[in-house]
């Protein structure tokens, strides 16, 4: 091997520079690979999307904004869940279907 010190002293002291180092190493492999045990758990682990959400307008005692497939990109921030009869009931009763995800039509509501 080039490059190595030729005497006693100097290789034993690269040799518990190189252990050392490798310890080091390890350890940090162990932690990336416990960060990424807890990603791939708290992957599995997510809940799912509601199926249907309800937008409540800024003042939370008025009506309901609009009616939003779970996965919308458009919803907005005051969201609540909804079963899928809430749903059909909040659109028969005359809340805005959203324009983007169009509940209306994945619920079965025919344009008039």
């Amino acid at each position: 091997m080039a490059d190595l010190p030729p005497d006693l002293p100097r290789l034993r002291t690269l040799e518990a520079y190189l252990v050392l180092l490798l310890g080091e190493v390890r350890a940090a492999t162990t932690l990336v690979e416990k960060r990424e045990a807890e990603r791939q758990r708290g992957l599995q682990d997510r809940p799912l999307p509601p199926d249907w959400l309800l937008e409540q307008g800024l003042n939370r005692d008025g009506p309901p904004v609009q009616v939003h497939c779970g996965d919308c990109w458009n919803k907005g921030k005051r969201t609540r869940r909804l079963s899928l009869d809430k749903a059909r009931h909040a659109l028969t009763e005359g809340v805005k279907a959203c324009g983007v995800c169009r509940p209306d039509s994945a619920l079965g509501f025919l344009e008039s």
